[in-house]
């Protein structure tokens, strides 16, 4: 009996290795599923790690470095969430860091030729962020295109399908690449006459959660409000401030754009000068944001430096 026992064992192990082995044969690919989500996740969860590097140079090699993974990833699991995420913010970041920088050098420098060309760069890499986004989108509600038409429509649309505090920042993203997009295509009227798109869905964003990434909702819609020196300056101010109490102007972005958006259209130049030194003055007081306080230094510098960015805000030099 024991002996029978014994075999009666081994057999139950062999049938469960051999159930194990059909098992594994037949969810690979649920398997190789998991294994992909997992690395996908595990890419978000460590991806702030970029925005304490201190150096541009290393920042902006490895951001395209990471564009093409990311890609590669997407490719891979087309329905992932956390990759369409990271698309989407990961074109439109790369592109206000890094190729609008491009634009910027050549712009100042005189050279139109290349100057367009980075514009087209910007265009595009806004657009594959927009583009991203609506995707991610869908994934919360449908009917999109439909509820483009106007305000109304897109309000109510936003409204009645974002509720959730979680759902704010798939539509702060997707908002910033759709403005950033409109922006970079100012010379095309059917583009720019959908900016209010983009807007909307930062405002429902900011409604939901408004101190996400430092209050950066309220510093787009302070930009937005100050478009031009016939639009909403006085609201422009308030966004700016609201933007400016969540970190105490700690994230030095917002204080680039209260300069070159408020205080250029404003037409204040003290005070536009004041803030960009502001900036250059401020010490390393955010680490987990230094890469994006590193760019507003860049920036700032620029736009104190060079007579062009003061000529545009129609300063007297």
């Amino acid at each position: 009996m024991r002996v029978f026992g014994c075999i009666m064992n081994w057999f139950r192990g062999i049938g469960s290795a051999l159930l194990l082995t059909a098992l594994a044969t037949s969810s690979t690919g649920c398997i190789k599923k998991l294994l992909l989500n997992g690395q996908i996740k595990g890419t978000r969860d460590g991806s702030g790690a970029v925005n304490t590097l201190h150096d541009y140079e290393v920042a902006r090699g490895a951001a395209h470095a990471g564009m093409a993974q990311l890609e590669g990833m997407h490719k891979l699991a087309p329905d992932n969430t956390d990759a369409l995420f990271m698309l989407t913010r990961g074109w439109a970041g790369l592109t206000f860091g890094f190729t609008e920088d491009d634009y910027e050098r050549a712009y100042e420098a005189g050279d139109d030729v290349m100057a367009e060309y980075h514009l087209m760069r910007m265009r595009a890499g806004y657009q594959r962020a927009k583009y991203y986004g609506l995707e991610l989108l869908a994934h919360h509600a449908d009917g999109f295109d439909k509820a483009r038409v106007d305000h109304g429509s897109i309000q109510t649309w936003l409204k009645a399908n974002f509720t959730d505090k979680e759902q704010a920042e798939d539509l702060l993203w997707a908002g910033y690449a759709w403005i950033g997009w409109v922006s970079a295509s100012r010379d095309i009227p059917e583009i720019v006459g959908e900016l209010f798109v983009g807007v909307e869905m930062v405002k429902r964003s900011v409604e939901l959660d408004d101190t996400l990434v430092y209050g950066t909702g309220y510093t787009i819609l302070g930009a937005y409000h100050a478009r031009s020196a016939m639009a909403e300056l006085d609201e422009s101010k308030q966004m700016f401030d609201k933007a400016m109490a969540v970190t105490g102007g700690k994230f030095l972005p917002t204080k680039l754009n209260l300069a070159a958006r408020y205080y250029c259209f404003k037409g204040d130049k003290n005070a536009y000068v004041a803030t960009l030194n502001e900036i250059l003055a401020a010490g390393d007081d955010l680490p987990e944001a230094r890469l994006q306080n590193v760019i507003a230094k860049r920036k700032a510098r620029r736009y104190l430096g060079n007579k062009v960015w003061q000529e545009e805000c129609g300063f007297r030099l």
